[in-house]
């Protein structure tokens, strides 16, 4: 979601605040700026759309000075416009911020009665006047700008700079991201440690309420009464190298490709080779094993995830589990069991929704476990527990690689959580990994052996104004997934059923135009798959089949397009059968010539509820 960078330092920032913006673009944006002090005045640069047209206006008008702050925006308040676009500011004040202000139209009517005139449709725009008002009456600005976060309502993190002042930089932390990056004579402040990763390794994370005064020589902390506090420096091993496409013509591309690599390195950090154990942290597999009820919360994708691990927690491992989306969870106000564990599955680590449900579950006593793709993030700092997925960064925003990681850590801790609770035992957890090991190998062959099959087929596919993906069990989240993936990037209205529940109001849909696509390995479920899949052709549905081999023979003569899927054990069977709909959904938004990486509306990071 939007993105913050800030330093104060030595010598123009105009270029460097640009470049910290575009590690910040995978987070997604539709507008983006910079805000500078020249010679002590406030010197803006915004641009509507991608940041090369900020970069762009930057070459033909530079803005100079040693301190600056820069944001990359994705719209809430207000369209997706250069007038809406951050930083916000008076002459004065110059504001850059994360979040969403609850109170902003109460405050916006109190500052219009002292004669202040709005430009933007933004609740940030409020933030600036509120701190200027506070300076008309005399206040300096650090006073000012305390005055005004203790008027905020809501989860925001913001940077603010000041006319005049060129070696001070104010910001607040307040249920949104905020770092404080240390330099050799200059200080930085950023959404997330990536942002500044190629800028210093030493890095200070701050918490809820944490306020900020930051000059060249470096920061002070403090909470809202003044006091000061300590947060410790961490020496990040985030990479400063910039990740590029490669060969691959997006992003995306290239991270689908990746994943019989990053799921490899992923199993290789949890399964010994030589004795075929899973190898996680034992009192993390002792807490799940004993939990009285596993409860699974995450967003979008990871929820699917989440979906994918119930069948396997309940199936494999005899533990019942509940899942939620977070956006829900905590409003329900479920009550949690004694003994419980609650586990949340995010691949930024900083989705806020995620993470107010982890605090719920906190409150109520869960012991607290995490699957994070970001190293340092919130929601692991806030984890009792916490496993790493290895997909490395993911630049695209529609995820893909991360979710197959995400998958596998969930195998791999079902496994070791049967395995500890007796529910299995170890020839079998010995022949399980070894499905699991073979993973990489059968994904690499539906990438090489697809490829070609699913990019044909797409172009007739992305002529559909609607299509249905069908699966039963534990292919059921992963029709969910398929259809997400092709909503996020193709715009085409997808959605994904369990295959039983077609006869109950789904099946009226089907015409000859509905292209259904099915996943259905020849596993237990198949025949009762295959029914439904007969019902869907008796009423002219255009099926697409991901199957094997016996499921060809038994089923393909009858469905428009068909693609043949390897043998493999119905336990890992899901994470290989999410590799040909990723490819279905990249290749038919190609088709339609839609921004594959950074689909419309959509951020990376959702850090707003």
């Amino acid at each position: 979601m939007c993105g913050i960078i800030g330093i104060v330092g030595k010598g123009d920032v105009a270029q460097r605040l640009v470049d910290g913006l575009r590690r910040l673009e995978y987070r997604g944006y539709d507008s983006a700026g910079i805000a500078t002090l020249d010679n002590g005045k406030i010197e803006r640069l915004r641009a509507e759309g991608k940041l090369i047209n900020l970069d762009e206006r930057l070459k033909k008008a530079p803005v100079r000075g040693p301190i600056g702050i820069g944001h990359t925006r994705w719209a809430t308040h207000g369209g997706p416009t250069e007038r809406n676009a951050h930083p916000h500011a008076t002459e004065r004040v110059a504001v850059v911020h994360n979040g969403i202000i609850e109170n902003y139209a109460a405050l916006k009517a109190e500052l219009e009665q002292h004669q202040c005139r709005f430009e933007t449709e933004t609740d940030t725009e409020v933030v600036a006047h509120l701190v200027d008002h506070h300076l008309k009456q005399g206040m300096d600005p650090i006073t000012a700008a305390n005055a005004a976060f203790d008027r905020l309502e809501g989860a925001y993190a913001l940077a603010v700079i000041f006319a005049n002042e060129n070696n001070l930089m104010v910001g607040v932390r307040q249920g949104t991201p905020l770092a404080v990056g240390y330099g050799d004579g200059e200080m930085y402040v950023a959404s997330d440690s990536y942002a500044l990763a190629p800028l210093t390794k030493k890095i200070c994370f701050l918490e809820d309420g944490d306020r900020i005064r930051v000059n060249a020589g470096g920061v002070t902390i403090y909470n809202r009464d003044g006091k000061e506090l300590s947060r410790p420096i961490r020496i990040t091993a985030q990479s400063g190298e910039t990740t590029g496409k490669g060969e691959y013509r997006h992003f995306m591309l290239k991270e689908i490709f990746e994943q019989p690599s990053v799921i490899g390195d992923t199993l290789n950090s949890f399964i010994n080779p030589a004795t075929r154990e899973i190898t996680l942290p034992a009192d993390l597999v002792e807490m799940v094993a004993k939990a009285s009820r596993l409860t699974l919360v995450a967003c979008g994708t990871a929820f699917y995830a989440c979906h994918v691990a119930k069948y396997w927690f309940e199936q494999i491992a005899r533990i019942p589990v509940e899942i939620d989306v977070a956006s829900e969870f905590r409003y329900r106000e479920a009550p949690m069991p004694e003994g419980g564990v609650a586990l949340f599955v995010s691949q930024s680590g900083e989705t806020l929704d995620t993470l107010e449900a982890l605090r719920y579950c906190k409150r109520q006593g869960q012991k607290i476990v995490s699957i994070v793709n970001t190293i340092e993030s919130t929601i692991e700092r806030e984890s009792d527990m916490v496993l790493h997925t290895l997909a490395g960064p993911e630049i695209g925003v529609a995820s893909t690689k991360a979710f197959t990681t995400q998958l596998t850590t969930l195998a791999c801790l079902v496994l070791a959580a049967a395995a500890k609770k007796g529910a299995i035992d170890a020839k079998t957890v010995g022949a399980m990994s070894d499905s699991l090991r073979q993973l990489p190998s059968l994904v690499n062959s539906v990438l090489q052996d697809t490829a070609v099959t699913i990019e044909k087929l797409s172009r007739e596919i992305a002529e559909a104004r609607d299509v249905l993906y069908l699966g039963r069990g534990a292919m059921y989240p992963i029709a969910l997934e398929g259809a997400l993936k092709l909503k996020e990037i193709s715009y085409i209205h997808a959605e994904g059923y369990a295959a039983g529940e077609m006869k109950h109001g789904p099946i009226a849909l089907i015409d000859d135009k509905v292209p259904v696509v099915v996943l259905a390995p020849h596993d237990k479920l198949f025949e009762k798959t295959a029914s439904n899949v007969q019902e869907t052709i008796a009423r002219g549905g255009q099926v697409l089949l991901f199957t094997d081999r016996d499921g060809l023979t038994q089923l393909g003569r009858g469905c428009r397009w068909s693609v043949r899927m390897p043998v493999s054990d119905a336990f890992v069977a899901p994470i290989l059968y999410v590799i040909p709909v990723q490819l279905l959904a990249y290749h038919v938004a190609v088709a339609k010539g839609t921004d594959v990486d950074q689909p419309r509306n959509l951020a990376k990071s959702v850090t707003v509820e």
